[in-house]
């Protein structure tokens, strides 16, 4: 997707040789307006699945999630909580999602009342890079016995193995923009 791709290059930052740091329009200040714009490429891969909601985690996929929610006609946004919340209860579907950007272990959770047994689900995400956070939203998906449609991502790492993973399991991944390399600084994106 041009528009992501041209907010990569023009904003993005390579650090190290694995962290993409895209917080000045995808997770930490948000482009609205760039988000909107994402939403129906989205719409246009998973179309016609007849999805009855979007599930993802906490927080940056929620942004992203809800203007795609839109395009598919305002369908609702599920996202899974990380650590213990009172208010959600003790009634939920919990899996262990390790965060790369944390360095750490996450449960995250969903209330049971929200996936129902036979759900058509896509999930959407910020970033894929080894394929943590999808994986926990599958699990989740298993749990509660409903069906995944696919995962939409903005921004795919692509030298690391979540992607080509799921792709291998069977999982329809769309990727807005994958990046192929960091070096000294600079993000080489798939195309350029």
């Amino acid at each position: 997707m041009e528009a992501l791709k041209e907010a990569i290059r023009r904003e993005g930052l390579g650090i190290g040789s694995d962290i993409v740091k895209v917080d000045s329009f995808l997770n930490h200040r948000i482009d609205v307006a760039l988000c909107t714009k994402m939403a129906p490429a989205f719409y246009q891969a998973f179309q016609g699945e007849q999805e009855d909601c979007i599930l993802t985690v906490e927080a940056s996929g929620i942004a992203v999630a809800i203007t795609t929610a839109q395009a598919f006609g305002g369908i609702p946004v599920v996202f899974a909580k990380k650590g213990d919340h009172r208010n959600v209860g003790p009634d939920v579907y919990t899996a262990q999602v390790y965060s790369f950007t944390h360095q750490q272990m996450n449960t995250v959770r969903v209330s049971r009342k929200y996936l129902q047994k036979g759900m058509r689900v896509l999930i959407i995400d910020d970033f894929l890079a080894n394929g943590e956070a999808i994986e926990g939203l599958r699990d989740i998906l298993r749990q509660a016995g409903c069906e995944l449609v696919g995962a939409g991502v903005c921004v795919e790492k692509g030298f690391q193995p979540g992607g080509k993973k799921l792709r291998e399991e069977g999982v329809k991944v769309v990727s807005l923009a994958i990046v192929d390399a960091i070096e000294d600084g600079n993000i080489r994106l798939r195309d350029d």
